[in-house]
């Protein structure tokens, strides 16, 4: 391992907006923090939104700062990235933000009902291979997952590059009747215009200077509604 990395964890563990639980602690147990995050962690009622796979925390990081009157858990397994965004946030006293270096497998045992307002899912890996789909954190297996943790018509925001998994998500979304709120497979043509789709991660300006079209897709999510693939499989 790079001395970088181990200088980045090292110093990570002084933050105290970084959450870095083992594997022990969230295997199939519920973490210290589930259900309390507003009262032990932000130490007020407002909304929390997640950013899952959030790398270098720039979603997380743009989103408090734009909207303080809520608060931002980024989660992520890479420490060395999660470093940029947490180190950022605790340098600029954002007090909004906090961040926890897990899998999104063990999500589950982080949050309670009615937890989490949205979900932003920025730039995943696509998992392209057809044997793969249930990796893919739009999969129902996660869909249904966060439908645990989220409110009521809680709102999925999806950022990726790549058509497959933007296709892929939308159709599934459709076959379940889920509500779209937006939907677009070229982000940037100027057809929607919002200031939080403006924020840029590290990849997404990699992807933009190669050419690349950005596709975005926002749904709400109806937690007594089970999703499924079974619609979507018909339709093939």
């Amino acid at each position: 391992m790079g001395k970088n990395k181990l200088a980045r964890w090292t110093e990570m563990k002084s933050f105290r907006n970084v959450y870095e639980p083992s594997a022990d602690e969230v295997y199939t147990k519920d973490h210290s923090l589930k259900g309390s995050w507003n009262s032990k962690v932000f130490s007020n009622i407002n909304p929390i939104i997640l950013e899952l796979g959030c790398g270098k925390g720039e979603y997380t990081v743009g989103l408090a700062t734009r909207y303080p009157q809520k608060n931002y858990i980024g989660i992520d397994i890479k420490g060395a990235r999660m470093w940029r965004g947490s180190k950022t946030a605790h340098e600029k006293n954002i007090l909004n933000v906090a961040f926890i270096r897990t899998r999104v497998e063990f999500i589950n045992s982080f949050f309670s009902e009615d937890e989490i307002e949205e979900i932003w899912i920025t730039f995943p890996d696509p998992q392209p291979k057809r044997k793969n789909e249930f990796k893919r954190l739009t999969s129902p297996r996660f869909l249904n997952s966060y439908r645990k943790f989220l409110k009521n018509n809680g709102i999925i925001h999806l950022k990726t590059d790549s058509k497959d998994l933007y296709s892929y998500t939308l159709d599934l979304v459709k076959s379940n009747c889920l509500e779209i709120i937006e939907s677009t497979d070229d982000l940037y043509s100027g057809l929607i215009e919002n200031d939080i789709l403006s924020i840029r991660t590290h990849y997404e300006k990699i992807f933009l200077e190669k050419g690349s079209r950005i596709c975005y897709l926002s749904f709400r999510i109806n937690k007594n509604k089970v999703i499924t693939n079974d619609q979507r499989q018909k339709k093939q």
